[in-house]
């Protein structure tokens, strides 16, 4: 091709430029969403996962823990400072570490690439040790924990010197938050709490626990955010055995009249359901981001595979049934991602109250999405590779252990049956608010409220 067609295009690619392998405002495509500084985090972010992550996956999931050095990086890296929403938390924190001037605010799309750029790794166990924990475990701290509580245990989780959990989930109680049994007794100057929470992620290794339970009375508004603290008495926890994600310490805590501080009381009492709820877009928003490169990844390593991989005279992606395969994929995971960088573009572009007014019903739709998506690419990937992907480690390492973990990005979060219901009632909801704020035309033309 003669050089000189070329001129005026973008011909910016990032990465092997192996088709749909990464996002497309990697290969050389337009997108108004990003800037230099998203491109050079991109780049911090695949050389650490290339440098320090990438080929001891598979050990640190058979070994069932992710090494303590590689969270202390995660932490010089800003993961967990990135990942806890905006603002940047520079006074627990610090300027930003990548070398951008010192008031440099990342956006959310910082946030999506950082999930994007780790999710790479193939790992829910990786992503939910080092990044999901966090995400879900810290915000409520953030947002509504005394500034002594804050001063005392920020700086420490946002180094990953520390470790937070999140500890909604009971034995009884998954997707019904709102009818928790854990209970929080008022015994004048501390709590004494009571109760179990069952598949805590990062709970075998925590340090401090957002734990959800009851203060008053039935129903969401009985419930209060504690945060208790590894070593009280009377807490204890096991590690669960689980399908997948094995790396990141799923867990069961019992709690057994444990003394808890009122100053380890986040927000105020009665009010823990609402800050859960503030949190479970963005915590929706992380899921979808690591599920569909996830979803990905399937597709990169079935391009791989298929290239030198032969059947019959001929490599697999020779075959039209094995084209068929990946086009299907492909088709699936950059709509998904189109989708994903709308959601992101909204929580940049809009307050905290109008996201979690207007945003619940996408997360919600766009998290189904993206778990089916996922479950389909899996699979898809999973017959490309035949026998490899039943085998842990090797060739199919990747592959396998993505079609393990299928069911840890679909089920946390909310599960898919919930999540649809709650799409549909919440963009009813702003349905009816639209009904009522925008002026609505009679068919003689006239407007009328």
């Amino acid at each position: 091709m003669d050089p000189k067609m070329l001129e005026g295009m973008n011909t910016e690619f990032y990465g092997d430029g192996r088709p749909f392998s990464d996002p497309a405002w990697y290969q050389a495509y337009n997108s108004p969403y990003y800037n230099d500084t998203h491109k050079q985090l991109r780049l911090k972010f695949r050389e650490y996962c290339e440098e320090h992550v990438m080929g001891n996956l598979h050990d640190w999931d058979e070994a069932g823990e992710i090494p303590k050095g590689i969270q202390l990086l995660a932490g010089k890296m800003g993961v967990y400072a990135l990942c806890i929403g905006r603002p940047w938390p520079k006074d627990f924190y610090g300027p930003n570490p990548w070398g951008f001037p010192d008031d440099f605010e990342p956006d959310y799309f910082h946030e999506l690439i950082m999930f994007d750029e780790m999710s790479r790794t193939g790992s829910g166990g990786f992503m939910w040790g080092v990044a999901g924990g966090t995400c879900i475990g810290c915000p409520p701290i953030y947002n509504h924990g005394s500034a002594e509580l804050q001063k005392r245990v920020m700086p420490s989780i946002l180094s990953g010197e520390k470790i937070v959990c999140l500890a909604i989930t009971e034995p009884t109680a998954g997707s019904d938050v709102a009818n928790i049994k854990t209970s929080a007794k008022d015994m004048g100057d501390h709590y004494l709490v009571n109760g179990e929470k069952k598949w805590i992620t990062n709970g075998i290794f925590a340090d401090y626990f957002t734990v959800a339970c009851r203060t008053g009375g039935p129903g969401a508004k009985g419930i209060s955010l504690l945060m208790l603290e590894r070593g009280m008495e009377g807490l204890a926890t096991r590690k669960m055995k689980c399908s997948g994600v094995w790396s990141s310490g799923t867990t069961y805590i019992t709690m057994e009249d444990v003394k808890v501080p009122k100053a380890n009381l986040l927000g105020k009492e009665g009010k823990g359901f609402t800050y859960m709820m503030e949190n479970f877009n963005h915590e929706r928003f992380g899921l979808c981001a690591m599920t569909n490169r996830f979803s990905r990844v399937c597709l990169e390593e079935s391009l791989k595979f298929a290239n030198k991989r032969k059947t019959f005279g001929k490599t697999l992606v020779q075959h039209p049934v094995i084209r068929w395969k990946i086009a299907e994929m492909a088709r699936l995971i950059e709509a998904t991602h189109n989708w994903l960088e709308f959601v992101v573009y909204q929580l940049c572009t809009m307050t905290k109250f109008e996201s979690n007014i207007k945003l619940g019903g996408h997360t919600a739709l766009l998290k189904v999405q993206c778990t089916k998506v996922f479950e389909y690419c899996a699979r898809e990937a999973a017959q490309i590779f035949g026998g490899l992907s039943y085998s842990r480690g090797g060739q199919g390492e990747k592959v396998e252990r993505l079609n393990r973990e299928v069911r840890a990005m679909a089920v946390p979060g909310g599960s898919e049956e919930i999540m649809l219901d709650l799409g549909v009632k919440q963009s009813q909801k702003i349905s009816e608010m639209a009904k009522m704020l925008v002026p609505q035309k009679t068919m003689g033309g006239k407007s009328k409220l």
